[in-house]
């Protein structure tokens, strides 16, 4: 029986056909949910998104659901649908971590449920197939990814106009940083001093580097190198929450990106009073920018690098590579035109509005295009120098970059709400 996908925007209840999973055994279906509501918060959806589908999955499963989602919890209380006066009968707590951005896994939880609600799987097949989709990644994919790290540090370091000898640099100690994650990821006290550890480690190679092999520009190369562990998206995601009202999780998800930002600062802060300790004072040297021209070519190749760390599936790497570029490019000849506030503005409305757009077409999560299509628009550098130089006791440095953090952030956020008036969403994911 064929249906309108759940995570459309729904159907009047009057014109829904009864839909063969909706007759399942209440247990069933609330499982099927709450594992639904788990991967989706596993694979980086945020708050309000995450709430939307799974009201619409439950609407189709004929339950009527509350549903609260924060970056480290989700409380759902179930009813039947079927009897529209009682109360709820069940409400499940799930503890989650934060998730991270996996764009494979988000698909593929998207197609498992609309092929639930379309009866090409009973309720039973869908909640296995939600069990078993692997989490772990193989030595060669963390390998992989890995080289990414190094290669989207380069990429940075290209786009920030640094010399060649930056470029290599940072590529060499966002490896290393890449090596850190990695550990850190299986290793739970590792893992939470991660963002300090990897700005330690990358502030004395930068500065070893720099003084026993090649002058280098210190702030571009860390920069480049810690980029990838910078909370940019992060602080999107909670703005957007905010100017949603979804406030509890808009506040606790900026809060752990000022967390992550204060670590990171403070790893490079100690890794500089050890250099001063150790007599390694880096040369001061004016170096020649890269060519403008490397920059597209770098572009792509730092495409390639967020399409790896995201998780894509391999048929979907031209399209998010292609998102990458196009949000990148839009920004970058919009802000010569207009000013980087609304260069930022115009590329978060048209990535906005094609991302929606893909969904309507392809009835495939618009996350596909809109996450790349935004990643090297999300301002994670400058929260990072802002805490910085606030820890550094250069406090008006601090508030004036803060300043221009906050004005990117909301640039951002507002053409990604205008996007969605240009085509209105019609999947929630």
């Amino acid at each position: 029986m064929a249906t309108t996908p759940i995570l459309n925007e729904s159907v009047d209840a009057e014109q829904r056909p009864l839909v063969l999973s909706a007759c399942a055994p209440l247990h069933a279906r609330i499982a099927f949910v709450l594992e639904t509501a788990r991967r989706l918060h596993q694979y980086g959806t945020s708050a309000p998104r995450l709430e939307s589908a799974l009201d619409r999955l439950s609407t189709r499963l004929d339950l009527d659901v509350q549903v609260w989602s924060s970056p480290t919890a989700i409380i759902i209380s179930f009813a039947d649908g079927g009897d529209r006066e009682r109360v709820a009968e069940t409400t499940r707590v799930i503890r989650l971590s934060p998730g991270d951005i996996d764009l494979r896994h988000l698909a593929e939880v998207n197609d498992i449920a609309d092929k639930v609600i379309a009866g090409e799987l009973d309720i039973a097949q869908g909640s296995l197939l939600l069990h078993t989709l692997g989490d772990r990644i193989g030595p060669r994919a963390r390998a992989h990814e890995v080289l990414c790290y190094g290669l989207v540090s380069a990429t940075l370091a290209t786009l920030m106009h640094g010399a060649w000898v930056d470029v290599a640099s940072a590529g060499s100690i966002g490896l290393v940083v890449g090596l850190i994650a990695d550990v850190a990821a299986r290793s739970q006290r590792m893992r939470l001093a991660l963002e300090a550890l990897s700005g330690l480690a990358a502030t004395v190679l930068a500065t070893l580097i720099s003084v026993h092999i090649a002058p280098l520009t210190l702030k571009i190369t860390v920069l480049a190198s810690l980029i990838v562990l910078f909370p940019g998206m992060v602080l999107t995601t909670a703005v957007r929450e905010l100017s949603t009202r979804h406030l509890v999780s808009g506040v606790a998800r900026f809060a752990d990106a000022i967390a992550t930002l204060i670590k990171l600062a403070f790893g490079t802060l100690v890794a500089n009073q050890l250099c001063k300790v150790l007599g390694l004072v880096p040369p001061s040297a004016a170096l020649a920018p890269v060519p403008d021209w490397t920059a597209w070519v770098a572009l792509v190749f730092g495409a390639y690098g967020f399409a790896v760390l995201f998780r894509a599936a391999r048929r979907d790497f031209p399209l998010v590579m292609s998102a990458a570029v196009l949000g990148y490019a839009i920004t970058y000849f919009g802000g010569r035109e207009f000013g980087p506030e609304f260069g930022v503005f115009l590329a978060g409305a048209i990535m906005g509005a094609l991302s929606n757009l893909y969904a309507r077409i392809s009835d495939r999560p618009g996350a596909l295009v809109r996450e790349p299509g935004i990643i090297l628009l999300v301002p994670g550098s400058l929260g990072f120098l802002t805490i910085s130089a606030i820890v550094g006791s250069d406090v008006f440095l601090g508030i004036n970059t803060a300043v221009s953090l906050f004005a990117i952030l909301v640039s951002l956020v507002a053409g990604l709400l205008f996007g969605d008036l240009i085509v209105s969403p019609r999947r929630v994911l």
